[in-house]
């Protein structure tokens, strides 16, 4: 009996990892999916949701079942079982259909070093049936958008890996798909350059693309990233809206508030209120009186903080929430997934 409870509570755990159902198109959806090399089971029962218009970030480490799942998705490889979609195609029933909805750029990105960087563009544009006479100016736009304008001429050699990156990126453009799939496209890059990839997908998100992007880089999701979806050893442990996740997963919140005065007084106060856990004092630069709230509950209870401390007559010069950081996130929720 012990057992079963057990059993059923980890269940439960399971199931309230998943924090939102989303709204809306979904545009890479997949379902059961299960991915075996022999013994070894790289994708087990994942069931992914990428909404129209999200940037996704598919995190998690080396060996985690990122790069498997993202060649079933993009109709490389076959699953072993389960149905994988994207914009509503099944991809082992419509492979076609997919490839002309998807930019896809694999982890090992492939460039031809004898061409310039312009004929490597047009050699993929061709590769897509782009009509000649529409070359020219697309290759121009993408260059302008890659901001490799500069660079036209050049020999691929030549370039960066930062630079080369941003090429492989433009290819992945040409025939304008819906979906990015960019296997961690920010990997091996120096700071600036990994800064550049990721203003770079912004900007695509806002030119109405669907952006599902895989890393082992947490910064990389926490910067840019509206969902969410970790794994770890095959398993998705969490998906959902970056604020959601973060409020669901982290054992309390906090605020930091700055006053004109009184902080003894607030402090008092504020921790009468059941929800919160700690008020620590942590004074700015300017020697100001600053407050660190911990505390357990929803939006309402910050409300309440608030009135607290205006029925007080307690000057508030400050208050904000504090950002979750996304590696505790992870830390929790991967916690006993795997030995």
């Amino acid at each position: 009996m012990a057992d079963n409870a057990a059993q059923r509570d980890l269940a439960e755990q399971a199931d309230q990892r998943f924090i939102t159902t989303f709204e809306g198109d979904l545009m890479i959806e997949t379902r059961g999916l299960v991915k075996r090399y022999g013994d070894l089971t790289a994708v087990n029962n994942l069931s992914l949701q990428v909404p129209r218009g999200a940037i996704y970030g598919f995190a998690g480490p080396n060996g985690a079942g990122k790069t498997s799942t993202m060649r079933i998705l993009t109709t490389l490889l076959l699953p072993t079982s389960g149905q994988a979609f994207v914009a509503g195609h099944e991809v082992t029933k419509d492979p076609r259909a997919v490839r002309r909805l998807i930019g896809y750029m694999p982890d090992y990105f492939g460039v031809y070093d004898d061409m310039k960087v312009w004929e490597y563009l047009d050699f993929f544009a061709a590769c897509y049936d782009i009509p000649e006479s529409d070359r020219p100016a697309m290759i121009n736009d993408l260059l302008d958008l890659v901001d490799l304008g500069h660079r036209r001429d050049d020999m691929v050699d030549k370039l960066s890996r930062g630079m080369k990156q941003r090429l492989c990126l433009a290819r992945t453009l040409v025939h304008d798909p819906q979906v990015l799939i960019l296997d961690e496209p920010a990997s091996g890059l120096d700071p600036r350059a990994r800064i550049e990839i990721r203003e770079l997908l912004v900007e695509l998100a806002r030119m109405g693309k669907t952006i599902f992007f895989s890393t082992h880089i947490l910064a990389d999701v926490s910067e840019i990233c509206t969902h969410i979806g970790i794994i770890e050893a095959g398993q998705l442990v969490v998906q959902g809206r970056m604020d959601d996740v973060r409020r669901r997963w982290m054992a309390s919140r906090e605020v930091v508030i700055t006053l004109a005065g009184r902080a003894e007084d607030a402090k008092r106060e504020l921790l009468q209120m059941p929800a919160v856990i700690e008020a620590a004092d942590m004074p700015d630069d300017a020697g100001r009186p600053r407050l660190r709230i911990a505390f357990n509950g929803a939006d309402q209870v910050l409300t309440d903080m608030i009135q607290t401390l205006a029925v007080q007559n307690i000057p508030v010069l400050n208050f904000n929430e504090e950002a979750h950081d996304l590696e505790a996130v992870f830390m929790r929720v991967t916690k006993g997934i795997v030995s």
